[in-house]
């Protein structure tokens, strides 16, 4: 026992002793650096950096890019977001497609054309094209800023309202105070009302929104349109005089045209005036009172 123990004293023992690590001048024999030193803190230093050495490369292996590089490590948050984006873009040619679509019917309830369910292939096909063939020069990046930066025409798009779209339609202004000739009538393909008033009348807008159409039209005349909250739409034909220009943001009561007869569908001065929900037609009597 006495041995024993006297081996493993005399091994802790030198693990304790001291050393002295010197760095001198080959030449002049001049100490430059000394170091004091024991197998023990020899040991716990050598020991100490390989353990880090172990728990850095652990970390950028597993938590840094660099683990691609690796041979045979797949990346599975890549293809996840990869999947993601893949949704993103099918949702947003989805969405694209219905807002073409909601657009042309909004032209052809303007023109006086059938409505459609299914958007063109002349149209759908305009939305198909290849990213790299649409390079942007230096003046078309200023250009898009610039547009983007004035957000008059985007206005009614960011605006949120709480009202439903019946509560909307409670708050309409009348266009135009004049008799009524001609009433709402789909069966008979009339959408809207006709509104006799003496001329050089001013055309004022139901409610705020902003100007999407603001055009001639050969069986209509002057005819403007505005997109509301809600996805309300109010068209005004047959005017004389169009007062605002496409993007333009009006108020309820603000004045948009002068009352005429243009259009070869018109039979005198009068107003057409319809409004149009969800992308179909209602009846302005039943939320404005014309006097």
């Amino acid at each position: 026992m006495k041995e024993k123990d006297k081996k493993e004293k005399s091994f802790f023992n030198k693990l304790r002793d001291k050393y002295r690590l010197v760095v001198m001048n080959d030449d002049t024999f001049e100490e430059k650096l000394s170091f004091r030193l024991t197998r023990l803190n020899v040991f716990v230093l050598f020991g100490t950096f390989s353990i880090f050495l172990v728990i850095a490369t652990t970390y950028l292996i597993a938590f840094t890019p660099l683990r691609e590089y690796i041979p045979g490590y797949a990346d599975f948050n890549t293809r996840k977001v990869l999947r993601e984006l893949m949704i993103k873009t099918d949702s947003l040619e989805v969405e694209l497609n219905r807002k073409e679509l909601y657009m042309l019917n909004i032209r052809n309830i303007i023109e006086g054309r059938d409505l459609v369910e299914v958007l063109p292939d002349s149209i759908r096909s305009k939305n198909d094209f290849d990213i790299e063939e649409l390079p942007r020069s230096r003046e078309d990046s200023l250009l898009r800023a610039e547009i983007e930066s004035q957000t008059q025409y985007t206005q009614w798009i960011a605006e949120e309202t709480s009202m439903s779209s019946k509560e909307s339609l409670m708050f309409l202004f009348p266009p135009i105070e004049g008799i009524i000739t001609n009433y709402f009538n789909p069966a008979e393909n009339h959408y809207g009302i006709d509104i006799v008033a003496d001329k050089n009348e001013a055309i004022k807008a139901t409610l705020d929104g902003t100007v999407i159409f603001s055009s001639w039209t050969l069986e209509t005349g002057y005819t403007i349109g505005i997109q509301h909250a809600n996805d309300l739409v109010s068209i005004y034909k047959h005017n004389s005089t169009l007062l605002k220009n496409v993007g333009s943001p009006v108020k309820a009561g603000e004045a948009i045209a002068i009352i005429g007869e243009t259009g070869f569908l018109s039979t005198g001065t009068h107003l057409h005036f319809e409004l149009w929900l969800d992308g179909k037609p209602v009846n302005p009597l039943e939320f404005i009172a014309f006097y």
